[in-house]
C-alpha cells in the first residue's frame, strides 16, 4: 500500500544538519532577546499592548518548534554529536526564558491589558492566558531585584543543567550494562523473550542471548528467569543505576540530586515561599501542600489492608516452592506464578492476541467511536524506521497529526512520553494545525513477525495517546493555553488515565484482539481471566505510586535542603510505614526518578493519584451511560479535550461532570468496593 504524503508541514527528519538545528536555535533565541531589549515601555494603546503580546506567542511558538525537534532527537536518538549540541544551548535558553520571566515592562504590559475595561471584551482563552502569564510572571520572580534577581537567574541556568545530566546518566548508566547468558540462564523463559535477547545479543555482535536493563529485557528476565542469582543480578543493577552503589560510579548521580534540592529550595526562598513544594504547589490544582499529602495518606489507608492479604499470598506462593524469605527480585516471578494459578492467566498466553498492527487498529477505531475522528497514516521523514506518521482527520478536514515511536532500542531513553512539536495557534498564515510525538519503550518486533504487546504494554499505548488526543483536539487558539498548555499539572493526567479504562472493556478488547496466527480474537476464557486479574496486586501497584508521591513531596518540603543520606533517610522512613512488599539497603531508586530530577514532576509525582480520581469520575459517566455513547463522548470531547487550559480544570471537570470530583470511583475502580450496575 502506498501512503499519501503529509497535508501538513512536518519536520523534513531526513534533511535535518545538527549543526544547522543549533544556529536556527541561537537565531530564535536571539529574536526573542531582541524584542525584549527593545520592549522599554509600555505602549499607551490597548491594540500595541495586545500586539506586544502576540509578538511573544508568535517567538515562542518559533522556539518551541525548532528547540522541540532537537529536544526530541535527544531523547530517541542519543548520541555524542546530539547530546553535545543540546547541552551546549541548555544556558542561553535558560537565560532567556528567565529574562523574559523577569522582564518588568512585558510583565506591565501584560498587567495593563488586564486593568483595562476592553479586558473583558477578550475571548475567553485570551483571559486566561494573560491571567496565567502574569501568576508565572511572578513565579519567575519578576519583583525580585538586584542581586536576588541575579542569583534567581544563576539557579535557573544551573537547574536547566543539572536536570540534563540527571537524564543522561541514568541513560548512560542503562546501557553500560549488559550480561550474555548461557542456555541454563534462558530457563522459564518463553520463546519470545528468547528471542528478543538473542536480537540484543546479535546487535552486539554475540552469538548468545543477551541481558541488558532496557525494559523489555528486564522484566522478562524478572517476571520468567527460574535462576534465581540471574534475578538478583539484574535487580541489583536495575535499582542501582546511576548511584555510588554501581560499578559505573562515573555516572552517579547522588551530587546532582543533593544540588539540585538545594538549589529549588533557594529558589522558592527567594521568591517567597518556605519551601519548593509550595512553590510547586502555587500552579496547580490542588489547594496546598498539606491538602495533597493529606490525600496521599488517605489513599494509602484504603490501600493498606488489601496489600497485606497481597504480599501474605505472594510469601505463601514463595514458600511453597522453598524459597523461605520472599525477596526484591522474587516478587515479579511470583506474582506471576501466583496469578498463572489463580487466574489461569500470564501476559505471554496473551502477547499472540496484541500484534502491533491490531492495536493500533482498533485504538484508531476506538477513538473514532467515541469522538468522530479518522486516522490515516501518511508519508512522512522519520528519525527511525521504527517512527511513522498519522494523521487526525474529520469529515475529511485534517486537525493534526502525531508521530508513533514505539520500541526500545540503543540510544533511546526509558519510559513513555507525548510531546508538542506543534501546537495550535492563529498565525498570519492562517491556522497552525498542532503536531506531537508519541514515544514509548515496547518490546521490539523479532524477526519477521510484528511486535507482540503485553496488556500492559497495551495500557501503556492507550495512556500516552490520551495525552495526544488532549494536544491534537484542542479548539483553543492560543497557544499558552492550546492542548495540554496552562492545564494545571495535577489535572494533565486527567485524558490519559481515562483512555486506559478501554483497555479493560470486553467490546474494546474484541476490537485491539487478534491472534497472530489463527487470526481469532481473545477466547471467552483469556478475557474472562484477563478481567478477573484486573485488581490483582492493586493494593501493593497503589502502594508502589504513593511512596513515590510521599517521597517527592517530602523531599520538597523539607528545609533546609536534604543531603543524600538524609533524602535516604526519608525513603526509608516512607517505606518503613507504607511499604509492603521487600526492598534492600542498597537499593537507589531515588538516583534514577527521572520524573522528579529531570522531568516536569517535582513536587508533582502525586498528580498520577490526584488525576486518576478524575479519570476514574469521569469514565463513572461512560459505565452508567454506555462507554461508546456518542453524546458522552461528545461532551468529553468538547467539555475537557477542546478547551485545554481555558477554563480552570475543575470548572472544566464540574462542566462534563455535573459536580466536583469523588474518590468513591477510583475506590471501586481498584477493586475495594462493590461496582455499580452498568448500562
Amino acid at each position: 500500500m502506498t501512503l499519501q504524503h503529509a497535508t501538513l508541514p512536518v519536520p523534513q527528519f531526513d534533511q535535518i544538519q545538527l549543526p544547522e538545528l543549533k544556529q536556527q536555535i541561537q537565531q530564535h533565541i536571539q529574536h526573542g532577546q531582541d524584542f525584549l531589549s527593545q520592549l522599554t515601555q509600555v505602549p499607551s494603546e490597548f491594540s500595541a499592548q495586545l500586539e506586544v503580546l502576540a509578538e511573544i506567542d508568535r517567538l515562542e511558538n518559533q522556539l518551541n518548534e525548532s528547540w522541540g525537534v532537537l529536544s526530541h532527537l535527544n531523547a530517541v536518538m542519543n548520541n555524542a554529536e546530539t547530546r553535545k549540541i543540546y547541552q551546549s544551548l541548555l544556558p542561553a535558553l535558560s537565560e532567556y526564558y528567565t529574562q523574559l520571566g523577569q522582564h518588568t515592562v512585558l510583565y506591565q504590559s501584560y498587567q495593563q491589558v488586564q486593568d483595562r475595561a476592553e479586558f473583558s471584551q477578550l475571548s475567553a482563552a485570551q483571559q486566561s492566558a494573560i491571567k496565567l502569564a502574569l501568576r508565572d510572571f511572578k513565579l519567575s520572580g519578576v519583583a525580585l531585584e538586584g542581586e536576588a534577581k541575579k542569583r534567581y537567574a544563576e539557579i535557573s541556568a544551573r537547574l536547566s543543567q543539572l536536570s540534563s545530566d540527571f537524564s543522561n546518566h541514568v541513560l548512560d548508566a542503562t546501557q553500560a550494562y549488559h550480561k550474555p547468558l548461557n542456555e541454563q540462564q534462558l530457563q522459564g523463559l518463553p520463546a519470545s523473550s528468547i528471542e528478543l535477547l538473542k536480537q540484543y545479543g546479535a546487535q552486539r555482535e554475540l552469538d548468545q542471548a543477551v541481558a541488558t536493563l532496557d525494559i523489555p529485557s528486564y522484566l522478562a528476565i524478572m517476571t520468567y528467569a527460574d535462576d534465581r542469582s540471574l534475578r538478583e543480578e539484574l535487580y541489583h543493577a536495575y535499582t542501582t543505576r546511576a548511584s555510588e552503589q554501581s560499578v559505573h560510579t562515573e555516572f552517579d548521580n547522588t551530587a546532582i540530586m543533593q544540588e539540585i534540592l538545594a538549589l529549588r529550595q533557594e529558589m522558592a526562598q527567594l521568591l517567597g515561599f518556605h519551601n519548593y513544594a509550595e512553590y510547586s504547589l502555587a500552579s496547580k490544582m490542588a489547594p496546598s501542600v498539606e491538602a495533597a499529602h493529606q490525600f496521599l495518606v488517605d489513599l494509602a489507608e484504603h490501600a493498606l489492608t488489601p496489600a497485606l492479604g497481597e504480599i501474605a499470598e505472594l510469601k505463601a506462593t514463595a514458600q511453597a516452592d522453598g524459597v523461605a524469605q520472599l525477596q526484591p527480585w522474587d516478587t515479579t516471578y511470583y506474582s506471576e506464578k501466583l496469578k498463572q494459578q489463580r487466574f489461569n492467566l500470564s501476559q505471554e498466553a496473551l502477547k499472540p492476541y496484541f500484534p502491533a498492527p491490531k492495536i493500533l487498529q482498533g485504538l484508531f477505531q476506538i477513538v473514532n467511536r467515541l469522538y468522530g475522528v479518522q486516522i490515516v497514516e501518511r508519508q512522512a521523514p522519520v528519525w527511525h524506521s521504527d517512527a511513522r506518521y498519522f494523521e487526525l482527520e474529520e469529515q475529511g478536514k485534517v486537525l493534526g497529526g502525531f508521530y508513533f515511536d514505539l520500541y526500545a532500542r540503543n540510544g533511546k531513553r526509558g519510559g513513555a512520553w507525548m510531546s508538542g512539536f506543534r501546537s495550535r495557534m492563529q498565525t498570519a498564515q492562517g491556522l497552525q494545525k498542532p503536531i506531537c510525538y508519541m514515544v514509548c519503550n515496547f518490546t521490539p518486533p523479532v524477526g519477521e513477525q510484528p511486535a507482540l504487546l503485553t496488556h500492559d504494554e497495551v495500557n501503556t499505548l492507550f495512556h500516552e495517546f490520551g495525552h495526544g488526543l488532549h494536544h491534537l483536539l484542542t479548539e483553543v487558539d492560543n497557544i499558552a493555553v492550546a492542548g495540554t498548555h496552562g492545564v494545571a499539572w495535577d489535572a494533565v493526567e486527567l485524558p490519559s488515565q481515562f483512555m486506559e479504562f478501554w483497555t479493560w472493556d470486553q467490546h474494546s478488547l474484541d476490537l485491539l484482539s487478534e491472534h497472530i496466527e489463527s487470526k481469532q480474537s481473545l477466547p471467552h476464557d483469556l478475557l474472562e481471566a484477563l478481567l478477573a486479574a484486573r485488581f490483582f496486586q492493586s493494593g501493593m501497584q497503589t502502594l508502589r505510586q504513593i511512596e513515590f508521591a510521599l517521597f517527592d513531596l517530602e523531599i520538597h518540603r523539607q528545609t533546609p535542603a536534604l543531603n543524600s543520606q538524609q533524602i535516604q533517610a526519608t525513603l526509608d522512613a516512607i517505606r518503613a510505614k507504607y511499604a509492603v512488599a521487600p526492598t534492600t539497603a542498597y537499593n537507589r531508586f531515588q538516583h534514577s526518578f527521572t520524573h522528579i530530577f529531570a522531568g516536569g514532576y517535582a513536587a508533582g509525582y502525586y498528580s498520577y493519584k490526584w488525576a486518576e480520581v478524575l479519570a476514574s469520575d469521569a469514565f463513572d459517566r461512560f459505565e452508567n451511560e454506555g462507554i461508546f455513547n456518542t453524546v458522552t463522548g461528545h461532551e468529553f470531547r468538547t467539555k475537557i479535550l477542546a478547551v485545554g487550559g481555558k477554563d480552570k480544570a475543575l470548572d472544566a471537570f464540574i462542566n462534563f461532570r455535573g459536580r466536583e470530583p469523588k474518590i468513591d470511583v477510583l475506590l471501586r475502580h481498584q477493586g475495594w468496593t462493590n461496582p455499580p450496575k452498568t448500562a
